[in-house]
This record gives structure tokens, C-alpha cells and sequence, in this order.
């Protein structure tokens, strides 16, 4: 049995590092979303991401598969909650690019 990830719920990338808020959002409201057991979903600009999420000491971490402009991507990364409710990690791309982000409840 899973145990529940603390952050569950649909989050809304508000910031990346790497890319401005008209990328984020070309394809619709740029999301970070955990389904509360091991497993979630991401999308912004032309990437999309099904996530496998594990538990870690701050939050949690996550190995991730999706497409960037219909080419298959992978990766992985991180995500917590902060003091003031927000949700802050990392998203990067095998062999790739690596951004941080910001969310905030949906």
C-alpha cells in the first residue's frame, strides 16, 4: 500500500526559471497536479509529463515521461510546500534543460 503524498491536489505553475509566463501557458493554465497516491501529471508550453512520485523528507520526488513538442521526454525532479502554502521544485529533461517553478493551490 502507497502511502498518501502530502501535497495532493492540482497546483498552478505560476513561475519557471527557464521560461516566461506566455510560454507557460500557450497550450492552457500551465499545472503541477499530485493524485495523492504515487502518481500525477504536469504540462506547460508543448510539454506534458505523467508522473511517479515517492515520498521524500520535504515532499517529494519524481521520475516523469511525456512529450516536449511531440517528441518523447523524460525526466524527473522535486516538489515541497513552503511556509506560506506555496509549492516550489524542480522539473528537468534527460539530457536537458532544468528549471525550478513555483505553484500555488488550484
Amino acid at each position: 500500500m502507497t502511502k498518501a503524498i502530502p501535497l495532493s491536489g492540482k497546483w498552478r505553475i505560476v513561475e519557471m526559471a527557464l521560461w516566461d509566463k506566455d510560454f507557460l501557458d500557450m497550450m492552457e493554465p500551465a499545472y503541477i497536479a499530485f493524485d495523492g497516491r504515487a502518481g500525477g501529471e504536469f504540462a506547460f508550453g508543448c510539454v506534458t509529463g505523467g508522473l511517479h512520485c515517492r515520498k521524500a523528507p520535504s515532499g517529494v520526488d519524481f521520475t516523469w515521461e511525456g512529450n516536449d513538442e511531440m517528441d518523447s521526454a523524460s525526466g524527473d525532479g522535486w516538489a515541497e510546500i513552503l511556509k506560506d502554502g506555496s509549492l516550489k521544485g524542480e522539473i528537468c529533461f534527460h539530457n536537458g534543460d532544468v528549471s525550478t517553478f513555483k505553484a500555488r493551490r488550484w
